[in-house]
């Protein structure tokens, strides 16, 4: 018998309830390029906000008509019709209308005590809301969306009046029902047995969809169940971020579906976007990728151990269970104590692949690295710091610059709320010489400022780095304020993500040379793909 591919349309509602998760906002600058991320990747839909819910949102959708998408559509969000007045009458509809989308979600109560207590309606009208809204929308040349609120709280505590409301959407002209875990308590079997239900009496008239929250850290499993259940509409957001816990984490889901449940969410050949545009749309949003993220994460294929890395080495499989490269992922070895020298090896041969077990450079490596891990290095989480250490044994590396001189000063009290450190640094570059200062929050920010300045008259890419993460590790606290410290620095361009590592008894000669790095590491990889292109 043969396996019919099931096809679903996802929803992304990063721009409006992600947008919802502590620590977010976006311009409607970042909104445009986020639905543009959003649109390579090949959702179905972008659920972009609410038009009656702030200038920003309206002035979005005024601003997004002039952008062709090429297969995305986006919807508006808002609520039905307010109780006692009509739907030509409702301010919240016309800046639904006013929006211009082709498709709109609107969400209505499916609980009563959501109705009689909240809501402060009747039970009939709350269902005259429904249907009326839906009808009045579709009646304007909408298709529509119903996202049943706290759907499956209503289901266990009064099935008959929630099966009403779904009547009450599909009479009114929805074309999919979405059916929502709206406090994320719900567990994944009761999610499987209810949307098979819900399937089984609607199935036939309209598409059926699933929202999810994480409250109890099972929206993805509850996505996938709803999907064995019937579903074939599925929302949430990108990354998984949104109000309290967040929502359901659509690069795990679209992964989930695509490799192992037979489905097809994505346009051909868009699948390999994902951990891409996962990462610009985090930039946009000024988080960091969880490195934990499943598929789309930096360890989601990272190897430490060196028996692990040494059966992956001779086949992926033993410890993988997909290929990254089919999620747009990277393949990691860590570098450790613990990696083998089959690792190392590995990681060398990217970059000379004459190099043998027998090699005297390998043997040089691994001492150095060994030397350097006893001062107090770490190179499993700086890849960067790592490559750079590789190429300079191997001969593979030349200077950017050359360092004169930094100093930075501490302004206490701060002269403004945000500026309270100043560097000047000293570089030559080809015989050149830069003299630079910058301003920042901290020592570090100030120097980073000044370093960047210094060299954009030189590598103008080094304007789109952008720090992302800085740590710091005290390594022998008995010394006290002369205990060695290592600093780790996170950062991206907007594409790729690296991190690198300096040590020193001094913060900011440690900040310096791991901030040094991350430049290099930059200028190189940039170099190397332009070389690429040529050829």
């Amino acid at each position: 018998m043969t396996n019919t591919l099931k096809k679903i349309t996802i929803l992304d509602s990063t721009l409006r309830d992600g947008a919802q998760g502590e620590g977010i906002s976006f311009s409607v600058q970042d909104k445009i390029h986020i639905v543009q991320a959003l649109d390579e990747l090949g959702v179905s839909y972008i659920e972009a906000g609410n038009p009656g819910s702030n200038p920003k949102d309206l002035e979005f959708f005024q601003e997004i008509r002039k952008i062709q998408l090429k297969t995305a559509r986006l919807a508006a969000f808002g609520a039905t019709r307010r109780k006692d007045i009509s739907c030509a009458e409702d301010a919240n509809l016309q800046s639904l209308l006013s929006a211009e989308t082709d498709t709109v979600v609107i969400f209505g109560k499916s609980w009563d005590f959501q109705v009689t207590e909240i809501l402060r309606a009747t039970l009939d009208e709350n269902l005259a809301m429904i249907r009326e809204t839906a009808a009045f929308l579709k009646d304007a040349g909408r298709t529509v969306i119903y996202d049943a609120e706290h759907f499956f709280d209503a289901w266990k505590a009064n099935r008959e009046y929630t099966i009403k409301t779904l009547e009450a959407a599909v009479a009114g002209g929805a074309a999919v029902l979405s059916l929502c875990d709206t406090k994320g308590g719900s567990l994944p079997l009761e999610v499987l047995e209810i949307t098979r239900e819900v399937t089984a009496l609607f199935g036939s008239r309209v598409e059926i969809g699933i929202h999810t929250h994480n409250d109890a850290g099972l929206a993805v499993a509850d996505s996938l169940m709803a999907v064995e259940g019937g579903a074939r509409h599925v929302q949430g957001t990108l990354l998984g971020f949104g109000e309290r816990t967040g929502n359901a984490n659509l690069s795990a889901i679209i992964a989930d579906l695509e490799l192992k449940m037979n489905c097809r969410c994505l346009p051909d050949e868009r699948l390999p976007l994902l951990t891409p545009i996962v990462r610009r749309v985090a930039e946009i949003a000024n988080i960091s990728v969880d490195p934990g993220l499943p598929y789309v994460g930096g360890n989601a294929f990272a190897h430490k151990a060196g028996m692990h890395i040494d059966a992956v080495t001779k086949n992926p499989s033993a410890y993988e269970h997909v290929a990254p490269e089919t999620v747009g992922n990277d393949r990691v070895f860590l570098m450790s104590e613990v990696a083998g020298r089959s690792t190392i090896i590995e990681k060398i041969r990217n970059f000379d692949p004459s190099v043998t077990k027998s090699s005297p450079v390998v043997s040089d490596i691994i001492k150095k690295m060994k030397d350097l891990e006893h001062a107090g290095y770490q190179f499993e989480g700086a890849e960067g710091s790592f490559e750079l250490l590789v190429r300079k044994n191997l001969g593979k590396y030349k200077p950017f610059f050359k360092l004169h001189y930094y100093k930075t000063i501490g302004e206490k009290p701060p002269l403004d709320e945000t500026l309270c450190s100043f560097a000047q640094l000293k570089i030559e570059v080809d015989g050149q010489i830069e003299i630079t200062a910058g301003e920042g929050d901290g020592p570090v920010h100030a120097l980073d400022v000044a370093l960047r300045k210094a060299l954009e008259r030189f590598y103008p890419a080094v304007a789109q780095i952008r720090l992302t993460d800085y740590k710091v590790r005290v390594l022998d606290s008995k010394t006290a304020t002369a205990s060695k410290v290592r600093v780790l620095i996170e950062s991206s361009d907007g594409t790729d993500l690296w991190t690198t590592v300096g040590v020193s008894s001094d913060i900011m000669e440690a900040s310096w040379l791991a901030l040094v790095d991350s430049f290099e590491y930059k200028l190189i990889k940039d170099i190397e793909r332009r070389f690429k292109t040529f050829l």
